[in-house]
């Protein structure tokens, strides 16, 4: 059951699967409903963000807010995850914790690039959560294959291109970075379809990681870390097609 996403990687369920009643194990409808309560505590600070961004008296000001939510957003999801991973148990704990820290990174990013690019907000939602919906259906219904080496290519190209983004993240404090990639010519526009693409993968692979563990009876407490796993790769895939949007619109 390998996974690109970090916090879905392989042998977990073999830690935290073990003989329990019905009540006790994770189920497919515990994931769902755990990740629609994660939705509701990322989207809650993320409207307060919006809020205070255009509410603010001068556009300077606003930018200053949502700067500042973002930083502390960013900071404190990444704590959040990373404990999360490490310890899993915790997850009905942090994993709503997560949600409601990113949300503040999240509504600081779409109310600056609602800003530039009016109406990208609802766009680049409508855009994730059809693609969710959309592959979805075709993994339930078989069209997808989660195969090994289905894996091991998504595994491959999310690393490659987290690579990318570590390098050119190094490179910008030399006041330097990649070429082409983040600017709106071909080259960023197709690299960034690229990197919508892998992101929706990786979703296949969440799916086929959450019905395995329901299938292997894990934990009860493996659904928020499930659905955790699966937040992180719904905001990393909104937050591409924001990117791929506003190369869009920038030409």
């Amino acid at each position: 059951m390998r996974s690109s996403n970090p916090a879905l990687s392989d042998k977990i369920f073999d830690s935290y699967t073990m003989p329990q009643t019905n009540q006790d194990v994770m189920t497919i409808n515990g994931v769902v409903n755990k990740c629609v309560i994660m939705l509701i505590l990322l989207i809650i600070p993320a409207a307060n963000v919006w809020k205070s961004f255009f509410g603010a008296e001068t556009p300077e000001i606003g930018m200053s807010i949502a700067s500042k939510y973002m930083l502390v957003g960013i900071i404190g999801s990444l704590i959040l995850a990373i404990v999360t991973i490490f310890k899993k148990r915790w997850s009905p704990v942090t994993a709503p914790a997560y949600a409601a820290v990113e949300g503040l990174a999240l509504g600081g990013i779409s109310a600056i690039m609602e800003a530039q690019f009016p109406g990208i907000v609802i766009q680049a939602t409508a855009l994730t959560f059809g693609t969710l919906f959309a592959l979805l259906m075709v993994y339930r219904s078989g069209l997808i294959k989660v195969t090994q080496n289905f894996r091991l290519g998504v595994v491959a190209a999310t690393g490659g291109i987290f690579l990318i983004y570590i390098v050119s993240f190094v490179l910008s404090f030399f006041g330097s970075g990649i070429p082409y990639i983040h600017e709106s010519g071909l080259i960023g526009i197709g690299f960034s379809l690229f990197v919508v693409v892998i992101a929706s993968l990786n979703l296949v692979l969440d799916f086929d990681f959450i019905e395995k563990g329901a299938e292997r009876g894990a934990e009860k407490f493996m659904e928020w870390y499930a659905a955790f796993g699966l937040i992180i790769t719904l905001v990393w895939l909104y937050i591409e097609i924001l990117r791929l949007l506003s190369k869009l619109r920038s030409r």
